[in-house]
């Protein structure tokens, strides 16, 4: 953990209702707010202003790195909200409820913005009409200027009456969704290719990709070379669900799944949002880890407080770490092919 950081901004959070009022916001310059770049260990990513004790998964931002969107969930998700901030004069601002996502009877997850920077997909259910209850959807909106247009419903072929969400997409425009099937409840990764502006008919991918009980959320590589899949079922699992990884070829064709580890992956079962820097550089994941707790300091209510104020409290968070790891599975995936291929 970066505790120059968190240190920082909990002390000037305190006795605000855990939000800084504009005068108390720390200047905070330099990409990803000034931090130490993650080596190959993963770190909290920007604790006590991302990562604080409320459940946050869901980071993308623009290809500039100025503006970062990120996800805060409540309450088994009757509370979501997607977040921002932004670099401005050369600092960053608060993070505030972005201007999309401020009705409070909508879920809003799950943000995407195009490697290019033109689009920014999210997942909602809020209503269509305006006057009938929504359904999870994909929706969408253009970059108009140094703003975000109007958000408008994906619609059919990648939307059905059913659940769709986590948008994931590709340089060419491919968009990568999780879908539920709505009588089995199970859910699938699938890939609607654009052409010619319009989205085509969905094909669900290969049991490479869809593997185990259950899946969903995937990201998929801006150039489509390989693909995060959280899962659950897989004989090496750490324990619920597991980040898994599988690789693509110039023949689309996908390596069998590879559990990305234990660097990635824990014991709490909750790993479930992945996404990578515009760079590439670095790679981000949420995972909801348990406080490691020195048993030697008694248990009160302070403590109890600090803990629910705090990140790593077993709410979800985000890390990130060096994209260095990708290389390696990749390696490992090369390695494993060789020997069979023996």
């Amino acid at each position: 953990m970066k505790l120059y950081l968190f240190v920082l901004l909990s002390a000037l959070l305190a006795g605000c209702g855990g939000a800084a009022s504009e005068e108390a916001f720390p200047v905070l310059t330099g990409e990803y707010f000034g931090q130490v770049l993650p080596e190959s260990e993963p770190e909290l990513f920007a604790p006590g202003l991302v990562s604080t004790g409320l459940p946050t998964r869901d980071l993308t931002m623009t290809p500039d790195g100025r503006e970062i969107y990120y996800c805060v969930t409540m309450g088994g998700f009757r509370v979501t909200a997607i977040m921002v901030t932004k670099l401005v004069d050369g600092r960053w601002t608060r993070p505030e409820v972005a201007p999309f996502s401020t009705h409070p009877g909508w879920a809003n997850l799950e943000p995407c913005i195009s490697p290019d920077g033109q689009r920014f997909f999210f997942m909602s259910d809020r209503s269509v009409t305006d006057d009938a209850p929504g359904n999870p959807d994909i929706w969408v909106m253009d970059r108009e200027g140094g703003r975000w247009g109007t958000p408008r419903n994906l619609g059919a072929p990648v939307n059905t009456p059913g659940e769709e969400y986590f948008p994931s997409v590709t340089r060419d425009g491919t968009l990568y969704f999780t879908r539920a099937d709505p009588e089995t409840r199970v859910n699938y990764i699938y890939r609607s290719r654009l052409v010619e502006g319009e989205y085509q008919e969905p094909e669900l991918l290969p049991d490479q990709v869809n593997c185990g009980r259950d899946r969903f959320n995937a990201y998929v590589a801006p150039d489509e070379s390989f693909i995060v899949v959280p899962t659950v079922g897989m004989e090496d699992t750490h324990g619920g669900v597991d980040y898994y990884i599988s690789f693509r070829d110039d023949d689309d064709r996908w390596t069998e799944p590879l559990n990305m580890g234990d660097r990635v992956n824990s014991d709490n079962g909750r790993e479930w949002s992945a996404s990578m820097s515009p760079d590439g550089q670095f790679l981000f994941f949420m995972s909801a880890r348990a406080p490691d707790l020195d048993d030697s300091v008694p248990m009160d209510y302070a403590r109890i407080q600090d803990l629910q104020d705090s990140p790593e409290n077993g709410n979800a968070n985000i890390y990130w770490m060096s994209a260095s790891v990708i290389n390696e599975l990749r390696a490992q995936v090369d390695q494993q092919e060789d020997v069979g291929g023996e």
